[in-house]
């Protein structure tokens, strides 16, 4: 895609988030992906089914909501190009914006941090707890804020560094043709019965579109974060996910704490290992740090937009001056 639309989506992003009121009128376009994939998996995951059937089932209702996902994205941008000419750019922009989180991952995390500032862990909880699939009633502070800080990690890649990714190979219907996978993998992508078999898709193809901006954005918060290169490289493997190991260790490292470690999901206790063990106990100050270390790697990613789109804008006032 151009690069003033990933520059002026971005911006829209950075500067909005999705605002609450557009959110209680229109939703969100990941809800609509909710819809498809909830109602798919309620008719097609059947008990009675062997598991290859149930993973066939599931393989064939990732691969048609992708492609209706990137089909409807072509269609749109083959409209808007028709209709808004030179300014296709500009309604582009606003068609990507909902696909891209930055703004919206900190304005979630940022209460996280006020109560635990503020010493009112019930609300940290709470407000914790809307961000992250573990129990959070029985955490202390370190587990809230290890919780928050694991997550802003995570998201990192899987709302702002990989949307910008397809974003920039594959335009409009690359970041929508991801979102869907990667809305697909939240919901079904399980590794527990009765989704073990039917997400076994949706997991392995969310594995796949993360390779490579799981990787880039371990290195950027590294770069952005001063450090953190050798507990990336050593611990990223300790998650149990190929990708998400990638951030959550590079931030482990720029902070100097230790992340995942046992927690608890549906009352079943997981016994996960240590990520950055040497490190301390996270509180209060570290996850300021943290939102620190995640503001600037956004805006490291922004100022590359921001190049890259007055090159694009010099383009095309070059060519529209050649014409």
């Amino acid at each position: 895609m151009a690069e003033p639309t990933i520059l002026a989506a971005m911006a829209l992003e950075g500067a909005l988030g999705w605002p609450s009121s557009l959110h209680a009128r229109i939703g969100h376009p990941v809800g609509l992906f909710a819809k498809i994939i909830t109602g798919c998996e309620r008719a097609l995951n059947r008990p009675a089914w062997p598991d290859w059937q149930r993973r066939l089932a599931g393989l064939a209702a990732m691969l048609a909501l992708i492609v209706m996902a990137a089909c409807v994205s072509a269609l749109a941008v083959l409209g808007v190009r028709a209709v808004a000419g030179n300014w296709a750019w500009a309604v582009l922009a606003l068609l990507a914006w909902p696909a891209l989180a930055a703004r919206s991952l900190d304005d979630h995390v940022r209460p996280v941090l006020a109560a635990l500032e503020a010493g009112d862990l019930v609300a940290a909880r709470r407000r914790v707890g809307m961000i992250v699939g573990r129990e959070t009633r029985d955490l202390d502070e370190a587990g809230v804020a290890r919780a928050a800080i694991e997550s802003l990690a995570e998201s990192f890649c899987d709302g702002v560094a990989a949307p910008l990714f397809w974003l920039g190979l594959g335009g409009l219907p690359g970041v929508w043709a991801y979102k869907a996978i990667n809305t697909a993998d939240s919901l079904i992508g399980h590794p527990e019965e009765p989704l073990r078999a039917y997400g076994w898709a949706a997991a392995r193809i969310d594995d796949l579109v993360n390779l490579i901006p799981a990787r880039l954005a371990g290195l950027l918060l590294c770069l952005v974060g001063g450090g953190g290169w050798g507990t990336m490289l050593r611990d990223h493997a300790l998650h149990a996910s190929p990708n998400a190991g990638w951030p959550e260790a590079a931030m482990a490292g720029v902070l100097g704490v230790r992340l995942a470690g046992p927690v608890r999901y549906d009352g079943v206790a997981a016994d996960k290992p240590w990520i950055g063990r040497e490190g301390g106990e996270a509180g209060a100050a570290d996850l300021r740090r943290a939102l620190g270390v995640y503001r600037r790697a956004c805006a490291a990613l922004a100022l590359g937009a921001w190049i890259l789109g007055i090159l694009g804008i010099l383009g095309i006032v070059g060519s529209a001056w050649q014409v």
